[in-house]
């Protein structure tokens, strides 16, 4: 039997790797993560490895474009082609089909019947739903527009849609339901609240007995491009902040945003 080579990574039972590969690839990982320029020492303890060891790492990153260094500064960076790949990971994401998946998971996981939103011409609506495995669930149907006021999703809707586009779905709606197109102070608060908490709730809103729970899904602009959102029965769904529903969402929104290239600020 041949020796194995160093190089090589089988140390478990996937597929082979090179081991340096995944090596150097930690400093790409590090700049990445703290998304600004690195002296080589800081940089190479993020990545757990020597200085001495991560500069011929670098060296080779610079002269693939994956990596730059700062003129006279000393600080490394993410260069050119690491911007290009990424742009490019970035415009074969489509954010409705990143999430379909998710929430076939999430459905499962929660109990509840889990729903993605997007912003159509009439507002919040419905484009795609996982229903929940338990009997007893809420049904939701493809294409249904929801209410600003009265739903979690519309709320979270509300609260990061630019101005314009709000007072102008606010009117839209009242003059369907003959409801009042104003903000109040109350609503000002509720959505103050979900963009503070990155959650947005109702319960026995629109409909007596149904309560939800919605957390957003932004891009790399920050834009919010969709919501995930559970829906259950009031009895037995904890619309609560602090709930293992709403903190199970919140975590799948951050984990879809960054995919998408959203970093927090």
């Amino acid at each position: 039997m041949p020796p194995e080579n160093p190089e090589t990574n089988n140390t478990d039972r996937g597929p082979r790797g090179i081991q340096s590969v995944e090596v150097g690839g930690q400093l790409l990982i590090a700049l990445a993560q703290h998304g600004r320029p690195l002296p080589l020492k800081e940089l190479a303890t993020a990545a757990g490895m020597p200085a001495a060891k991560a500069h011929p790492y670098l060296v080779s990153f610079i002269k693939l474009g994956l990596v730059e260094q700062e003129n006279g500064g000393g600080h490394y960076g993410l260069g050119p082609l690491a911007l290009q790949l990424g742009l490019i990971s970035l415009q074969q994401y489509d954010p409705v089909r990143l999430a379909t998946p998710r929430i076939e998971e999430l459905a499962l996981q929660l109990g509840h019947t889990v729903a993605i939103a997007v912003w159509g011409n009439r507002g919040p609506t419905i484009v795609r739903v996982a229903e929940a495995p338990s009997p007893v669930h809420i049904s939701m149907r493809h294409g249904v527009v929801m209410s600003l006021r009265g739903t979690a999703s519309g709320r979270l809707f509300a609260a990061h849609r630019p101005r314009p586009e709000l007072l102008a779905a606010l009117q839209a709606e009242a003059l369907l339901d003959g409801g009042d197109a104003r903000v109040s102070a109350d609503f000002e608060q509720v959505l103050a609240q979900a963009r503070q908490q990155g959650l947005a709730s109702s319960r026995d809103g629109v409909v007596q007995g149904v309560s939800a729970l919605a957390a957003p899904v932004f891009d790399e602009q920050g834009r919010m491009v969709l919501s995930l959102t559970a829906i259950g029965p009031s009895g037995s769904f904890d619309a609560s902040l602090e709930s293992m529903v709403a903190l199970t969402l919140k975590r799948a929104g951050t984990e879809l945003s960054r995919q998408l290239g959203w970093r927090e600020r």
